[in-house]
């Protein structure tokens, strides 16, 4: 009888335990269906397209660590743009404009180095174009005020690329083969890797980076692109991001081409013409943010006419 009794009250004790739970499962509110198609445009459908750029890697995040435990701070040698950065360029072009263009080019310099015979054939001159605007977007990005990727080594890439830059004003086997070496090492930084090498300059030297003649050709092609991108409506709602990153370059070269030591930066004439040229490209991205494609086209007309009348009186 103690046995039944005792079973009784274990028993009960288990329902007890039990139909709570079973009751709590029979008021929960069944599971919502949502259309997939609702959630376009708030969740990414990729964990992958969350990354802006490539997605870290375990060796990435450690050389980020490093690098970050030795950069120097605010206030100290190399830190050359103060702790606000250098707002300046902030001004004129967005981290992200930076980055893409990066990139671009570095695939561009890439379909360059390919042979010895193709190099030295012509090759290097367009490894010349892209080395240098290379060189001068790390310098920018050095001394940007963003957060630009990269920019813990900018001071390192600006150096590297800039002398290769200077060495491809003719070909030989020699120059293809250090052209090949800043090939590997835009690959490892652009990867996550980063550079062997993190020497640098403690101030950036405009006259050792920036060629002219380069950067008017790169900035004809900038021209040509962000005209073909702005011809109507239609089309710059298409291309948005790229007619923005574009008339942000331009802004950008008009500054670069006033700074101390370059040809003809002490030429009133020259100056405002290259500054007019900045000033186009800001008012260029500005139309654009508020949707005034009117003044889109209208400033990219000036920025073209700003161009004609530098190209007429300097080279």
């Amino acid at each position: 009888m103690k046995i039944t009794q005792r079973f009784l009250i274990v028993l009960l004790v288990a329902i007890g335990a039990i139909v709570p739970h079973v009751r709590a499962d029979e008021r929960r509110a069944p599971v919502p269906k949502v259309d997939p198609d609702k959630l376009k445009g708030i969740f990414f459908a990729d964990v992958k397209d969350a990354f802006r750029g490539d997605a870290p890697t375990i060796a990435s995040v450690r050389a980020t660590a490093t690098a970050a435990a030795v950069a120097p701070s605010a206030g100290t040698p190399g830190a050359e743009a103060g702790p606000a950065g250098n707002e300046l360029w902030a001004s004129l072009i967005s981290p992200q404009s930076l980055e893409d263009e990066v990139k671009r080019l570095k695939l561009e310099f890439d379909g360059v180095v390919t042979t010895p015979g193709a190099f030295n054939s012509g090759g290097y001159l367009d490894a010349r174009l892209h080395l240098t605007v290379l060189a001068s977007l790390f310098a920018v990005i050095n001394q940007h005020s963003g957060d630009v990727r990269w920019k813990n080594q900018a001071a390192a890439a600006r150096d590297l690329i800039s002398r290769t830059a200077f060495n491809c004003k003719a070909g030989s086997t020699q120059v293809y083969n250090e052209a090949k070496l800043r090939k590997g090492d835009l690959q490892d930084l652009v990867a996550g890797s980063g550079l062997a090498s993190k020497d640098s300059e403690d101030e950036t030297d405009w006259t050792m980076i920036a060629d002219r003649s380069p950067l008017m050709e790169y900035a004809e092609s900038l021209i040509d692109a962000l005209e073909d991108g702005a011809r109507d409506e239609a089309t710059i709602k298409k291309e948005t991001d790229l007619v923005k990153r574009n008339s942000e370059l331009l802004a950008l070269l008009g500054e670069i081409l006033t700074q101390e030591g370059m040809d003809d930066a002490d030429d009133d004439d020259y100056a405002k013409l290259s500054r007019d040229m900045a000033e186009d490209g800001k008012e260029v991205t500005a139309a654009l943010q508020r949707g005034d494609f009117d003044a889109v086209r209208l400033g990219v007309s000036k920025i073209r006419q700003k161009c004609d009348a530098c190209h007429e009186q300097y080279r």
